[in-house]
Parts: C-alpha cells; structure tokens; sequence
C-alpha cells in the first residue's frame, strides 16, 4: 500500500486503490499513477504497492480515472485515525503524525522498517517505538544525504533510547535511491517512509528532487514486503514537495 500526505490542494489520484481525503471513501486495488488533483487543500491518499504508473504518468499527466467507488473505510473503529486526520484538517496536527497514527496499523514488534529520509530523526524515532520488543528484535535503517541531519539523528536518539534499542537503528549517510545498497537482500521490509523537502533548521536550498525521489519509490516497491505500506509525507509550496 502506498501513503501520501499532502500540505497543499495537489493529490495522486489512482485507478482501483485507496483514496482518503475530507470525505473519506476508497477504491479497489492495482494502482496507475495520474494527473494531481487540485480539489482538497489538504488531502491524504493511499495507494496498493505498484508505484510504476508514477513514471509512466508524470506530474504533468491529465489521464483521470476512477472506478468502483465505495464506502469501506480501511481502518477499525477506535483506531484513532479518524481523530487524526481532523486534527490534520483543521490545522491541529502535522502531518507525520497523521503518518504516524497510520503506521501503526501496518507495523508490528520485530518488524523492519526504512526511514528513507531522517531528518533531524523524529520519524526514526517514532518508527523505534513501533518494532522494538522486550527480546531486542526489530530493526530501524535509516539514511540521509546530509551528515548533519544523521548527526542529529543520533544526538536524539542517544538522548530518548535506551543503549539496548539504540542498536536497532542503522543509519547511513546514503541517498535514497540507493536503500537497495544498504538493507540486506530478502530482508522483508514492512514500512518504507518518505518526509520529503528539506531539512528543518537546515540548508534550505539542499532539497529531494524527482531524480532520486522516484528511483527511491521504486527501490522501495522492491523492497517492501507482502502487507507492507510506502508512507511519504510531501510539502506541496516548493520544489522538494515535486515528484
């Protein structure tokens, strides 16, 4: 399955997958890629794992599809999402937390799962919380293409965690697209999330582009396991929120 959140009016719309925005419905699954839709100011989507249409379409594409609405609603009563995502809308809550509230249903203790962007390591962080367990499984890789955003990375993580998980993270000073070179072959990856833009408290200028942004995707499809979720967290206002 694949996440998107969205700050501005633009979303991904896909034929037969996952669709949530302020009215929340869905669609059926086997994702292609199209035109964004300028509708919602704020906007969350979820899409199966195929992610191959986003080449093909292109961020310019005006090939709109849609089929088989309905009205299932993906996640249980009392999950907690629903909050979330009003809290989202009405400007209460950022958006990683939004991400955050929906990881949780995906991501189990002893999981592995890539931040494909650390930032200054609160996703990391959060993404520990969800796979460590009393017997010291779970693993967190992370990467980064700055050596300041993995520095302060670790300064959080040295801060919050316990010595014991803290050897679950492996972070390394990689660009995403390359996430293949890093996580073991056959390792079976149940979350790969993107915050995309640039580092904050940072240099503004240093942003994820298109050119590895989506050799990252489909590095991440190949990756991720059977059930698993690709989450990106996307700032629609400036060229990193392009992909």
């Amino acid at each position: 399955m694949f996440l998107s959140l969205r700050f501005t009016s633009h979303h991904f719309l896909c034929d037969n997958s996952i669709i949530l925005s302020r009215t929340l419905f869905s669609l059926r699954r086997n994702c292609s890629f199209t035109s964004p839709l300028k509708v919602n100011p704020k906007a969350v989507s979820f899409f199966n794992k195929s992610i191959d249409g986003v080449q093909q379409a292109g961020p310019n594409s005006n090939n709109l599809s849609v089929n088989s609405v309905d009205n299932t609603f993906p996640f249980p009563d009392g999950s907690g999402l629903e909050d979330a995502l009003i809290g989202y809308i009405s400007g209460k809550k950022k958006a990683t937390e939004v991400a955050h509230s929906i990881w949780k249903h995906f991501v189990q203790k002893g999981d592995t799962v890539v931040d494909a962007t650390c930032g200054n390591g609160y996703d990391t962080l959060a993404m520990l919380k969800l796979v460590a367990d009393d017997s010291g499984n779970g693993c967190v890789y992370g990467m980064d293409i700055q050596t300041v955003a993995l520095e302060n990375t670790s300064l959080l993580l040295d801060r919050l965690v316990h010595p014991n998980e803290r050897m679950l993270i492996k972070l390394f000073p990689v660009c995403h697209s390359r996430m293949e070179d890093v996580i073991p072959k056959d390792t079976f990856v149940r979350l790969v999330a993107f915050n995309l833009g640039y580092l904050p408290g940072g240099d503004k200028s240093i942003l994820t582009v298109s050119e590895t942004t989506l050799p990252a995707l489909q590095a991440a499809s190949r990756i991720l396991g059977p059930g698993g979720l690709i989450s990106l967290v996307v700032y629609v206002g400036h060229p990193g929120g392009s992909f």
